[in-house]
């Protein structure tokens, strides 16, 4: 059994490099084919990636979020919980989406910031915080 650590305090678990891009999936996690996933990218927990999805950089989704459709999570950008990220979304910097956040078309998030809570962004939608 092949195993990595995520580095979120559960130590090594079953996991294996994601065929197209290389980066680390944990076992418990739902990554289709059709993903790529960058060498440095990681997806653990229960998330899910699927259809034509991107991740790259240093990107981390884990939690039970959902990235899906051509969404793109790269730079040092974060998805976590309950967050869905859909459409030609593209979330990067060094943003965290979290919580039940809906982000969905072709919104970009980009900055620094930590959005959580319960709430939807859709529609062609830019949304900058500063670095």
């Amino acid at each position: 059994m092949t195993t990595h650590d995520f580095n979120d305090g559960a130590g090594a678990v079953a996991a294996h490099q994601h065929a197209n891009g290389g980066g680390w999936v944990a076992d418990t996690a739902v990554v289709d084919d059709t993903v790529y996933i960058g060498p440095l990218a990681t997806v653990y927990g229960s998330a899910w990636v699927c259809h034509r999805a991107w991740l790259d950089g240093n990107a981390k989704v884990y939690g039970s979020c959902f990235v899906g459709d051509e969404a793109m999570v790269f730079g040092d950008a974060e998805v976590y919980g309950n967050a869905r990220v859909t459409g030609q979304t593209r979330i990067f910097d060094n943003i965290k989406v979290g919580g039940s956040v809906r982000i969905s078309t072709h919104a970009w998030v980009y900055g620094t910031a930590v959005l959580e809570g319960d709430f939807e962004i859709d529609g062609d939608t830019e949304i900058a915080t500063p670095p």
